[in-house]
Order: C-alpha cells, then structure tokens, then sequence
C-alpha cells in the first residue's frame, strides 16, 4: 500500500480515540528544535588558536569527515536540515566565532565575529541560539571559571558572558528571533571539597554581574544549566541543580536541564512539570547518558518518548524550548544530526498522538487498570504510517531513505577532506 492509504487506515484508528491527527501535524511543524552546531566538528570551534577540549568534556571516534572549516560546517547543517521535517534553528557556542585569522580572545568577541552565521541563518529562514565557552581555553585548565578565587580570571570569565549576550542580543534583533543565550560553567572539584560555599557565592555573585548588563529581552534569553558531575569534578560541581534553580526563580532567567547532567536515577521528564509551574518558559538540551553525562545520539527510548508527553499533556510545546547536546565522532556526524533530532520529534509526535486527556481521566478516577491498559496498547499503534506521512508531507525522505543521502553526499563531500 501507498504512503497515503497507510496513513489513512492509521488515521481513523487513532480517530476512535478522538484524536485529531491532523491537528497533531499542524502543531508539530510549528514546533522548532535548537540543532546544535557542535556534533558536527566535535566541538572545535574555529578559534585562530584551538585549545584541547577540557571541562570534563570529551568527543570519541575518528570517522572521517568532520568538518574544518565554518563553511564545511554550515554545508553539513544545510543536508542534515533537508533530512529533518519542520522549521528549526541552530545552536552556536562562542568558539565558532570567525576572526578572519585574528586572535580575539573570549572577553573581546563582538557581533561582528557572528556575521557569516546570521546571514546564513537569514538565506535559511533560521533561528540561531548562543552558548559562552567556558571550556577548551588556558583560563579554564584548573576546572574553575566564574568561581574561581583569582579575580583576574573570573573577572576575565565575566567579560566573556558579557560578550556573549551583546553577541546574542545581536543576533536576535538581525534575525527577528530571540536568542536563548545558556550558560554553563565545568567548575568543581575532583574530590571532596572543604568548602562549598565560599566557590559558590563567587559563581552567584559573578553571574550577577554578567547579568546587571541591560539587554533586550525581544531578541536574547538567559538559561543557566546545571550539571551533578564531570570528568575532574567527581566530587562537587559548584552549579548543582539547586544552585542553579534557585537562582534563575529568583532572577527570572530560565532553568535549562540538560537530560545527561543528573544522576543516573534521575531523569528530566519528571522535573518539568514541576518547573512548568513556576516559570514561563523551561529549556532543555536533550541526551542521552550511558551510565554518566556521555552525549550519546538520542535515541527513540523510554525517556524520550517520557519528555515528549510531559511536553505535550501538559499543553507545554510553546514553553518549553528544545534544544539538542549530543556528539559522536564513531559515526557519520550528519548521520548522528539526522538520527537525533528526527527521534525528538518523532517523541513530540507520539505523544501527540496519545489520548492524553482519556488518561488523566483514569487517573482522577482511580481506574488505574483501564489507564495501564490503553497506554499498552497505544505501544503498538500505527504511530509509523502517521510519521511517514508526515516526511512524506514536510518533503523530507521517509523512512530509511535519507540514509542513501547522507552516503551519497559522504562519497562526494566528506571523504574528500
């Protein structure tokens, strides 16, 4: 059968449950996901003097291809984004600023440096998201930036966030867009400190600083993301999730969870109903952790499919802003693009497609058997026919076809570098 015929038979299957399916793709195409630039160059950045990466961050593989330069890298987004249905944007850290081989260093970068990439994202019709580097840099070789006890590096750290939201301020007017600039910051100890506090009133104090700079929320939004431990700060990290939840309800910036920075019991879907109450918007960088924070390509999981219902049963898909974080170099890194976030729509979707409101009916009911039940079967409901359809739609290829693409333009592109 056709692509349209198996759409149809699915269609009026999930229609006796009251689900309106194509309700469910007009939202979801409205939907945009923050694609991060970073999976494509292991996150090197294109600094006229690259550092090491450091922070507890690392990239494994060698699968050829990766790209060198930042035309190379917007190449690359450009055929991951023909392979992805929907409208999307993409995330930016500092280190893919272009100089022109000029050294500036983090606490001197200006718009200027993020042209190219506002006008690329402008012939695209893309949104673009910002991140300052706190890593990869020789003030940052000792684990510790805004809360380190040398003020001639913090201060130098506080320069660079500064930096960083004009940059993104910038860049949201030009594009008509607000920019969700995030920070995140590796600082900790490898081993049990003996103090927490002293480290952690230096990091809210230089955040307060970073922020005392007006900036127009119409085009820049600020995200502070947590982290429970890292490669060299085992021990403490001095922007836990505690931290950084107070301090964004009481400053009104946004909670930013990262799915690979809790511990391994933990996970995000069950934190964001409970932000959703309190805040106007939540941001996500989603992951996924094998055993710690190992930014494994997101797969089509539990906790996957878990974020994308709490997202949409809670009518949350305005408010909570997805963003991806994931890097493999033992794959095809367009591949890995590709792979990732066509899972975190296709989990939108999903749920989308759930009765979501016949569930929570069960479940103020007490009729817990009848809820077990329909989420078992819905397990197995065509939900495939309906994401096909909806490439097929989008333009896009379906099903397994844009695996040829990315082999084809492997053979005639990436190989050759």
């Amino acid at each position: 059968m056709s692509i349209e015929q198996n759409y149809l038979i699915a269609k009026k299957q999930y229609e006796k449950w009251g689900i309106d399916v194509e309700a469910a793709l007009e939202k979801l195409k409205r939907v945009p996901i923050s694609i991060h630039c970073w999976q494509g160059d292991d996150i090197g950045g294109f600094e006229v003097e690259q550092q090491a990466l450091s922070g507890g961050i690392d990239v494994t593989g060698n699968y050829p291809g990766k790209a060198t330069t930042p035309e190379q890298l917007r190449s690359d987004l450009e055929k991951a984004l023909t392979l992805i249905p929907g409208k999307h944007r993409i995330n930016l850290h500092a280190i893919y600023a272009e100089t022109e081989g000029e050294k500036v260093d983090r606490d001197q970068l200006e718009p200027k440096h993020f042209q190219k990439w506002i006008d690329w994202a402008k012939s695209h019709d893309l949104g673009l998201d910002f991140n300052p580097t706190f890593f990869s840099h020789p003030k940052a070789e000792d684990g510790l930036t805004l809360s380190h006890p040398d003020k001639d590096i913090r201060d130098f750290w506080i320069r660079h966030g500064k930096a960083s939201r004009r940059i993104a301020e910038y860049i949201g007017k030009e594009l008509g867009s607000p920019t969700l600039t995030n920070i995140w910051v590796p600082d900790g100890y490898k081993d049990i400190p003996s103090d927490r506090l002293t480290p952690r009133r230096r990091l809210k104090e230089s955040l307060d600083e970073i922020y005392a700079d007006e900036i127009d929320e119409r085009y820049n939004l600020d995200a502070v993301e947590s982290k429970l431990f890292g490669i060299g700060s085992e021990s403490y990290v001095v922007g836990s999730h505690e931290f950084y939840l107070s301090y964004a309800l009481k400053n009104n910036k946004l909670c930013l969870l990262d799915s690979g920075h809790y511990h391994p019991t933990e996970v995000v879907s069950n934190k964001l109903s409970s932000l959703l109450l309190f805040s106007d918007k939540v941001a996500l960088h989603v992951s996924r952790p094998v055993r710690w924070d190992s930014d494994h390509v997101i797969t089509l999981d539990d906790e996957l499919k878990e974020i994308g219902l709490e997202i949409v049963r809670n009518d949350a898909l305005d408010k909570v802003m997805i963003g991806l974080d994931f890097f493999d170099a033992s794959i095809n890194r367009i591949a890995a693009w590709t792979i990732g976030t066509r899972n975190m729509i296709k989990s939108l979707l999903y749920a989308l497609l759930m009765p979501n409101e016949q569930l929570k009916t069960y479940q103020e009911q007490g009729n817990f058997t009848d809820r077990l039940a329909v989420l078992e079967e819905f397990k197995t409901y065509p939900f495939g026919y309906i994401w096909d359809y909806y490439c097929q739609e989008m333009n896009v290829p379906v099903g397994m076809d844009w695996l040829d693409e990315v082999r084809e333009y492997e053979q005639v592109e990436l190989l050759k570098r």
